[in-house]
């Protein structure tokens, strides 16, 4: 692993989705909501951390076991922002830009998994 995480183009979109779901966060509806909008956020910075742990070992097995930690916390914003519009804590539109955030997100993950699972396996 020669890059740095902050070069990866998934860590980047992770950041933008954090401050993202911060602002979203900071409206009137989610600051009533202390539990909901406290575990989003947690969810949110779980990606970007776990993107971050992963590669700091400069191991590609432990990254990848991060990588899948990563997608799983995306898997969880994706949920809250469905049940933020379902508990009519805002609007579909308020959150379209974070979804369509977290399916890039784990999209470009999932492709990062079988790139260096790829290269497991040919390194063998």
């Amino acid at each position: 692993m020669t890059k740095s995480f902050e070069e990866f183009e998934v860590y980047k979109k992770g950041v933008v989705l954090a401050k993202e779901i911060f602002s979203l966060c900071n409206t009137e509806n989610f600051k009533n909501e202390i539990g909901f909008s406290n575990q989003i956020k947690r969810a949110v910075v779980s990606i970007t951390n776990n993107i971050a742990e992963g590669a700091e070992y400069n191991n590609n097995r432990q990254l990848i076991r991060y990588l899948r930690i990563a997608k799983g916390s995306c898997g969880e914003v994706k949920s809250m922002l469905i049940l933020a519009v379902e508990l009519e804590l805002c609007e579909r539109n308020a959150i379209q830009n974070a979804q369509d955030l977290t399916n890039e997100i784990a999209t470009h993950l999932s492709n990062f998994i079988k790139y260096l699972t790829a290269n497991l396996t040919k390194t063998k």
